[in-house]
């Protein structure tokens, strides 16, 4: 688990600081014993989309997800999120790509869709 010292440095990333999220997002993956993805760019726009939902929510939910707004509820995907190490486990990347294994990393697998491990509102309420 990210120690909140980390996450708290995070919260602090001047406004639109799209290179300095990304250093920060790099000492999460060594931290998380993964990597972020090796396509810079896609790295950068997923962090521009973070910079956006912090802006928007008041916290950086993962862009690849519908936040409620509502941080109780969306604290499983504040990124990163809990889903994250049982996708880079059994599939080599997290949800929206950001973090990766070192198989992927190493171009040994291709970055690919992954089935959603968050249980939908719809489905919370059945």
């Amino acid at each position: 688990m990210i120690g909140m010292a980390l996450k708290n440095q995070i919260k602090h990333v001047a406004g639109n600081d799209v290179g300095e999220l990304c250093k920060q997002l790099e000492i999460i993956a060594k931290n998380k014993n993964c990597y972020l993805n090796p396509d810079k760019e896609f790295v950068m726009g997923i962090a521009r989309g973070l910079l956006v939902n912090r802006k928007k929510y008041g916290y950086m939910s993962c862009p690849c997800r519908l936040a409620s707004g509502d941080r109780k509820k969306d604290l499983d995907i504040i990124c990163p999120c809990v889903y994250m190490p049982p996708d880079i486990e059994e599939f080599g990347m997290c949800y929206c790509g950001l973090y990766v294994s070192k198989d992927v990393k190493d171009g040994k697998i291709k970055v690919h869709s992954i089935p959603e491990r968050r249980i939908s509102n719809k489905k919370k309420l059945s």
